[in-house]
């Protein structure tokens, strides 16, 4: 195996936009292609490391930027939401970043750009079900501990990308009602949908940097880490089965 990445700048509306991009060189067919859409901080190692495993299992990864090229953030910065906020008050904007860099990860050259899906993390959850809203051409997406609020744009289409959804029973952010929501609005649009809900589990619970959260309800959760990444497996295995 030999793992290559490469760091990508790319043009968009508000842009540039700079990702990272991994695969593995030794394989020398044309594979599936995965967005990797990050949380409410942005693209950072983390994302990266979740974007190996995945060229590990013999997809070409891509980290995604919809913020901007430099414009991240921390938890311990008082405006850390400030690119997140911009972007859920223009969600058709959102929806055109996530457009560049979908076809950014279809451009490259071990993608077989009929087969492309896309996972996300918090906000990168939403993000993933934006572009199924918005018909972009994945296969399937994955949402982890993702936000549920539909955006305020045309949606009577029928939605093609089949979802996946890893929740956290107790996540704060989505609590039951909001769960049921996105449940009926799927079901609505004749989404092939699945949900997968962790007990004892509350919002970013695949965020390893908030082992020592004081917050039980936004904390890692090891079970439902492990159980959401092997679901997550199992799903992309069958979509491009």
């Amino acid at each position: 195996m030999a793992l290559v990445r490469q760091t990508l700048v790319y043009d968009g509306p508000g842009g540039p936009f700079e990702g990272t991009a991994l695969w593995d060189d030794g394989l020398g067919h044309a594979r599936p292609g995965v967005l990797v859409l990050p949380n409410v901080l942005g693209a950072k190692e983390a994302d990266v490391d979740k974007a190996e495993d995945l060229a590990r299992l013999g997809y070409v990864a891509l980290v995604a930027d919809v913020f901007g090229q430099g414009k991240r953030t921390a938890m311990g910065d008082p405006a850390y939401s400030r690119y997140m906020d911009e972007l859920n008050a223009d969600r058709a904007l959102l929806r055109d970043r996530l457009a560049v860099s979908l076809g950014t990860l279809a451009g490259l050259a071990p993608v077989d750009r009929d087969r492309l899906s896309a996972i996300g993390f918090c906000f990168g959850g939403k993000c993933v079900l934006d572009m199924a809203r918005a018909g972009l051409p994945i296969r399937g997406g994955v949402s982890f501990h993702g936000v549920y609020d539909r955006p305020n744009l045309p949606d009577d289409a029928p939605i093609a990308a089949k979802l996946l959804l890893c929740h956290g029973w107790e996540d704060p952010l989505c609590p039951p009602d909001a769960t049921v929501a996105l449940a009926q609005e799927l079901t609505e649009r004749g989404a092939d949908w699945q949900l997968h809900a962790y007990g004892h589990a509350g919002h970013a619970f695949t965020d390893r940097s908030r082992v020592q959260s004081k917050n039980p309800a936004i904390t890692f959760e090891p079970k439902a880490d492990r159980r959401s990444w092997q679901a997550m497996t199992n799903f992309l295995a069958e979509l491009f089965a």
